[in-house]
């Protein structure tokens, strides 16, 4: 996968537990989960911006592309 999910880095950094951003955000604790660890293969663009809000920060903290040259578009 090229998309690599950074949720834990930025919530580590912003000292903000699972629980903490589920109440701030309003997505569950187990869709939460599944972002932080990177499972999952699609995330909303209002579930992106409500994360972002909350965390004051920006998509590309949490989102980072990882270019794998093996890997056909």
């Amino acid at each position: 996968m090229s998309i690599i999910l950074r949720l834990d880095r930025v919530m580590a950094d912003r000292k903000i537990s699972l629980n903490e951003l589920s109440e701030r955000v309003g997505v569950s604790n187990v869709n939460l989960s599944k972002l932080k660890t990177g499972k999952v293969s699609a995330i909303r663009f209002s579930t992106l911006n409500a994360i972002c809000k909350a965390l004051d920060c920006q998509p590309g903290d949490i989102l980072e592309f990882n270019n794998d040259d093996d890997e056909e578009l």
